[in-house]
């Protein structure tokens, strides 16, 4: 099974904007969404321009009545690419942490209201002080 028509590209994008300044239109695609969250900035005495941050990312992918979610977590490096790798300082780590889950208890709730489900794909990260699955 698909999802409904009604649940369409543009809509989804519309209701994943509401969510916080996190998806990125331009990285979606039907069936596909990308979301990312830059953190914690790694360091502020480097110029703006070649900033790098610590953070997560979210993949969704359309899968029966739902989505299959993948988040990860690393560096956006000063190309403006992520690469997946631990945070060693615990700081960075737990804020990381606490802005990812408030993000996804704001999307599950976002589904709930849509009634589509949402499970985490076999890759998606665990962490240290709640799960995501």
């Amino acid at each position: 099974m698909t999802l409904p028509a009604s649940y369409s590209k543009n809509k989804l994008l519309k209701r994943f904007s509401a969510l916080g300044p996190y998806v990125r239109e331009l990285k979606c695609q039907n069936g596909y969404f990308f979301f990312d969250c830059l953190a914690v900035c790694v360091s502020a005495k480097v110029v703006p321009e070649k900033r790098e941050f610590w953070g997560w990312w979210l993949e969704l992918e359309e899968q029966g009545q739902g989505f299959v979610y993948n988040y990860q977590i690393g560096l956006f490096d000063k190309k403006g690419e992520w690469n997946s790798m631990n945070i060693r300082k615990k700081a960075d780590l737990e804020h990381l942490e606490s802005t990812l889950q408030a993000f996804h208890k704001r999307l599950a709730d976002s589904f709930d209201t849509l009634k589509l489900t949402l499970v985490p794909s076999e890759n998606t990260i665990t962490l240290q002080t709640q799960t995501m699955v």
